[in-house]
């Protein structure tokens, strides 16, 4: 087992970018656990499947099969053999998401994955649930959070630049929806765990963020 670099954070709070950078400079592999909740939930809208049916969701899961993939592009991630990437980052999705995570047989199912992907190499992975339920002794932990405010403006960029329609504002009751959601269910709730540092990025830039995170790696003795 390698150096394990843990992330978590609210919806949008810039986390896959600043992880998915960490990565590439410390040549880590990146794993975007949120993106597999994702693609189930992507999964169970076009298939017409109730995201709020526990028994529905769990029985759809035997129809799901994800890879993730690394390359040039960065993390990608296959669905059933189709590359959804950017599928994944529309709010639709996003609110799926939200609403199979709170289903054990979902967590149990990708937790399993997301481990036996962090057991491989060394890794950060960026989540909601990763510091204190998916990878408890990574060595070092970071909870990253950031205003409402900006973090409705870097969702409504990451859309804009991947050329999908929004509107702000629902953006926004999204967001504090998701919130509600993420800190309220009962299986690993979005919280500051043990042990984590917290970094607001509310007004840090994502090489503002690297260099905090970078200095604690130092620290840490991940990066000498």
């Amino acid at each position: 087992m390698g150096f394990q670099i843990a992330i978590d954070g609210p919806s949008g709070s810039g986390k896959s970018t600043v992880a998915r950078e960490l990565a590439a400079q410390l040549r880590f592999v990146y794993i975007d656990t949120g993106a597999m909740y994702r693609a189930v939930g992507l999964y169970c809208e076009e298939n017409g499947i109730d995201v709020y049916d526990e028994n529905a969701v769990a029985s759809a899961l035997s129809g799901v099969e994800i890879d993730v993939r690394h390359g040039k592009e960065g993390q990608r991630l296959i669905l059933n053999g189709k590359d959804v990437t950017v599928e994944l980052r529309t709010p639709r999705a996003g609110m799926a998401a939200a609403a199979v995570a709170a289903f054990m047989s979902v967590r149990e199912r990708l937790v399993s994955l997301q481990r036996q992907l962090a057991e491989a190499a060394d890794v950060v992975m960026d989540g909601r649930d990763i510091c204190a339920y998916v990878l408890p002794k990574a060595d070092l932990k970071i909870y990253l959070d950031a205003s409402v405010e900006a973090r409705v403006s870097r969702r409504c960029g990451e859309l804009e630049k991947n050329g999908v329609e929004f509107d702000s504002e629902e953006i926004r009751k999204q967001i504090i929806e998701r919130d509600e959601k993420d800190k309220s269910r009962e299986i690993a709730p979005l919280a500051v765990a043990e042990g984590a540092y917290v970094i607001d990025a509310s007004e840090l830039d994502i090489n503002g963020v690297l260099n905090v995170i970078l200095t604690l790696a130092k620290k840490c003795g991940i990066v000498v």
